[in-house]
C-alpha cells in the first residue's frame, strides 16, 4: 500500500461508539474489532496518511439514557464516555507500534494532553495518530459538529464518516427495498431532505470551511482503506450547496 496513490493526505476519521462495541454480548468493547480498527489506522499511517480520529460515546452513554438528567450534565457524561473510548483505541493503536496521542479540550492531564490545534497539526505531520475526545468541551454540541470543527482546525482534506450503513440513501433502506444510494450529495441537501447523514450545524460549518465528508460502512474495517485508495463504496457529502445529487446505477 505504501506505493499507492492515496485519495487524501490528511483525514479525520469519525467513529461511532457503537463501532467499538460487542453487540452480540452486550459489552461496550469488542476487543477483536477494536484491534482490527487500530491495525487499519496503523496501515494508513505507514502508507503516508495523516490520521485524526473522533469517537462518539454511544456504546457507553446516549442522551435517551439521561431523561432525568439535565441536558448540560448529560452532555458532560457523554464527553466522559468519549474519553473512555479514546483511551481504549489509543491503547490498541499503541500495540501496533504506531505513535498516538489523545487530546481533550477538558483538562484531564493524567489521561490526555490539553487540546491545541497547532500541536495537533505538528503531531500529525510527524506521523502520529491524533485521537480527539470530549467533543468541543461544551454541551449542546453534537459529535458531528465537533468532528467538522476539528477537521477544520487541523486542515483535514476529508471527514471519513464510518457508519452502520454503506452510504446515504434517499430513504431508509432497512424499511424500503427500493431505496436508492447516493454516490454524491450536498451536505445541505442531506439536512433539507431529512436524511440524517449529518446534522444542520455540522453541515453549515462544512459549507463555510469547504470540508467534504465521505459516508461508508464500517461493517468491515478494511473499508477505511478502500475509501482512501479511491474505491467508490459509499457517499460523498459535498460541502458545495449547489452540488447536483447523483445516485449509483441501479443493478
Amino acid at each position: 500500500m505504501a506505493e499507492e496513490k492515496l485519495r487524501w493526505k490528511r483525514v479525520l476519521l469519525k467513529l461511532s461508539g457503537e463501532a467499538l462495541a460487542d453487540k452480540d454480548n452486550g459489552e461496550i468493547f469488542d476487543a477483536a474489532k477494536v484491534a482490527e480498527i487500530a491495525d487499519v489506522i496503523a496501515r494508513m499511517v505507514r502508507a503516508g496518511t495523516e490520521v485524526g480520529v473522533v469517537i462518539g460515546a454511544g456504546n457507553i452513554w446516549r442522551g435517551a439514557l439521561g431523561k432525568d438528567v439535565r441536558r448540560a450534565r448529560a452532555d458532560q457524561m457523554g464527553m466522559l464516555g468519549t474519553m473512555i473510548n479514546c483511551l481504549r483505541l489509543e491503547d490498541a493503536v499503541e500495540k501496533t507500534g504506531t505513535p498516538v496521542t489523545v487530546m481533550s479540550p477538558v483538562a484531564m492531564n493524567s489521561f490526555a494532553e490539553q487540546y491545541n490545534f497547532r500541536a495537533a497539526c505538528e503531531y500529525l505531520t510527524s506521523g502520529k495518530v491524533m485521537i480527539f475526545g470530549a467533543g468541543l468541551g461544551i454541551p449542546y454540541i453534537s459529535t458531528d459538529t465537533a468532528c467538522v470543527v476539528r477537521a477544520a482546525e487541523i486542515g483535514a482534506d476529508i471527514v471519513l464518516m464510518a457508519k452502520n450503513v454503506d452510504g446515504v440513501y434517499d430513504k431508509d433502506p432497512k424499511k424500503n427495498p427500493d431505496a436508492r444510494k447516493y454516490k454524491v450529495i450536498a451536505s445541505r441537501q442531506c439536512v433539507d431532505d431529512g436524511l440524517k447523514a449529518i446534522d444542520e450545524s455540522a453541515a453549515l460549518i462544512a459549507a463555510e470551511q469547504d470540508i467534504d465528508a465521505y459516508a461508508f460502512s464500517l461493517d468491515d474495517p478494511e473499508n477505511i482503506l478502500r475509501v482512501i485508495r479511491g474505491e467508490e463504496i459509499g457517499t460523498l457529502l459535498s460541502s458545495v450547496e449547489e452540488t447536483k445529487a447523483e445516485f449509483y446505477p441501479e443493478n
